[in-house]
């Protein structure tokens, strides 16, 4: 059974930066395609960014330009590096497994506010 545990969360000014990890157990990660996604509040769990095993990448439109998804197949982590937040941008984040059976991990909150 996979096991994600998301770290990197934290209150961040409009304009600021942060990189969120996902480390994973359980599961042969390199082989994985590996997805960030995000819920603000009163909103549907959205599609970020994802990975596939071969370093292809995917980025919702809302921002690409300003994040950056990448792994560590040495420390069966990926990253999702955040800049240029915006207050839109306030959600909790979530890695996910793509492959069937899916994981999820249990969230990490990221608040863009001055």
């Amino acid at each position: 059974q996979g096991q994600l545990v998301e770290s990197g969360g934290d209150l961040v000014q409009p304009g600021g930066s942060l990189r969120l990890s996902c480390t994973v157990s359980g599961i042969t990660f390199r082989r994985n395609t590996m997805g960030w996604y995000r819920q603000a509040p009163g909103k549907q769990r959205e599609l970020v960014a994802s990975i596939t095993s071969g370093d292809s990448t995917n980025y919702a439109d809302s921002v690409k330009g300003r994040f950056t998804i990448s792994r560590d197949n040495a420390k069966n982590t990926v990253y999702l590096q955040m800049n240029s937040l915006k207050p839109e941008d306030t959600a909790v984040y979530y890695c996910k497994r793509e492959s069937w059976p899916p994981y999820w991990g249990q969230g990490t909150q990221v608040t863009v506010s001055s």
